[in-house]
Order: structure tokens, then sequence, then C-alpha cells
């Protein structure tokens, strides 16, 4: 017998990529439903959906993740993020179905000087950080079994992300610069969307952090991604977090350095460093 498989958020770039992966496994039926398809912040829809599918697992991928549109429209991300993930939670708790829950570094302020656990106060600073954050509280209240997987820096071949944009600006003449004193792990969504699954399979209970290994700084990281096309890193420039035009409307945490200690407390493997899987993207969206 196979394993139903719902995802939220299908047409995101994490949910693109989940849905990828699960569709090339045998053993998977899977129901991707896009945000068009599925929203969220709608009760009864979410009910009526899980009620008629009644999937085994639910990855619950969607969100609104524009982290600087969220400071000025909070109900739009607390509707998406707090209020969707409480609706999907009921919902898997009514049918029986596992939860796997996306989240992010943002639920920390940054002003630990040492990678956050997965045991660490949180305390976000933006408002798109406060409703991913209330969006766990919800999913751990209504289902104590369910999987929390908070990650960083996502990037991947579907939709935007950093490495996209460090491409585009690089195909323009002259400096580029980027921030050095923002640290975090990027993370490649063909590499998390592995270990996701994996979680969901296991049915493994609890916040985990789940990033690829090896912290950096947007500069550095936009010269690693110079390197992999190719390119003259010595383009890139650093600048403070302060020197940034126009300035961000949300603040950043300045260290988004996540441990995985989950993972490695509990004997399972930690993904690859990202060198690796930043070559494999790069050459992805050049081909």
């Amino acid at each position: 017998m196979g394993l139903k498989l719902l995802v939220t958020g299908a047409g995101g770039q994490f949910g693109h990529e989940i849905s990828r992966l699960a569709a090339s496994q045998p053993d998977l039926e899977l129901i991707a439903a896009s945000s068009g398809q599925l929203d969220v912040g709608e009760r009864e829809v979410v009910l009526s959906a899980v009620g008629a599918h009644r999937p085994d697992l639910i990855i619950h991928a969607a969100a609104w993740t524009a982290v600087d549109a969220c400071e000025t429209d909070p109900g739009r991300a607390f509707r998406v993020n707090a209020l969707g993930s409480r609706n999907v939670a009921e919902a898997a708790q009514r049918y029986g179905a596992h939860l796997v829950a996306l989240s992010t570094d943002y639920v920390f302020d940054g002003n630990l000087p040492r990678p956050y656990n997965e045991w660490d106060q949180t305390n976000p600073l933006s408002v798109y950080g406060a409703s991913k954050l209330a969006g766990e509280r919800e999913v751990i209240g209504a289902c104590p079994a369910a999987s929390v997987v908070r990650t960083s820096w996502v990037c991947g071949a579907f939709g935007n992300n950093m490495v996209k944009t460090i491409l585009r600006l690089a195909g323009g003449d002259g400096p580029l610069r980027f921030v050095d004193d923002q640290f975090g792990c990027p993370t490649f969504t063909s590499d998390l969307a592995s270990a996701v699954l994996r979680l969901g399979r296991e049915r493994s209970p609890g916040i985990v952090h789940v990033t690829n290994q090896g912290a950096t700084s947007w500069y550095q990281f936009a010269r690693d991604v110079i390197v992999a096309t190719g390119g003259d890193q010595d383009r890139v420039h650093a600048i403070t977090t302060e020197q940034l035009q126009p300035p961000r409307p949300a603040p950043r945490p300045k260290n988004s350095v996540l441990d995985n200690a989950v993972l490695r407390l509990s004997g399972r493997g930690l993904l690859d460093d990202y060198h690796e899987p930043l070559k494999r993207a790069v050459k992805e969206l050049l081909a």
C-alpha cells in the first residue's frame, strides 16, 4: 500500500522541489496543491480538502515569505503563516495525517554568538518571523507529534532566491555589493526536500533544524556563486547592513546560523556542505 502525500504551497520554491521529488518515488501518491488551489487561510476549505483526500502525510510548505512586504501587511502574514498553519494542523489531527511544517531562522533575533539549536529561546525581529513562530506554536499545539523543520537562506532551481539574484546582477557591469555582517547557512531545496521527506516518512516529532552545512556571510556567498560560474569574485565588494541602499523594511537577524543539533545528536546524517549543491544549482540555472 502506497503512502498518500499532500503538499501545500506546491507552487512555491520548496513546494515545487518536494513535489518533484515525491513524484519520482513509486510508493508515493502525490496530491500537490498550490496556494491558488488550496488557500490555507480558509478553514473549511482546508478541512474539506484533507477530508476528501485522506493523506497519510502532509508537508505544509504554504507560506507568505516576502519578508519586507510582511512588515506593511501583518494581517496577510498572520493569516497565511499562523492561521493557515492552525487550519492545516487541525485537519491533520482530525484525519490522522502526520504533519511536517516548514519554518525559518527568522524566529531568532540573531544576537547569540554561536549557532542556534532547537532549544534556544526564540525572539523574532520581524513580522515575518513573528508570524512563522506563531505558526510553529499552532502546529505543535494542535499536533503534538508533528514535525517542525526550521531552515535558512533557501535557494534552488524554482522561485526567487539569492542565487538567482546574484546571477542576474552578475550579468550587468560594475561591482556587486553584499553585506558581510549577516551570517547563515545557505540551504538548497534539492537537499532539503530529501531530508524533509525522510522526516515525514519516519513520523519524527518535534522541532528539527535542517540546513546545508557551512556558515557564511552574504558577501562570501555571492563570491562563491560568482566562482561557480567561472567569473571574477573580486567584482563582489563587502558593505555593512547600515550601508545597504535602499534600507530593508524588515530587520534581519545578524546570526542566522542554525545548529542541526537534533539530527547530529540522534545519529542522523547531516546535509552536505553548501558548496556542493551550489555548484549543481548554478549549472542547472545556467543550462
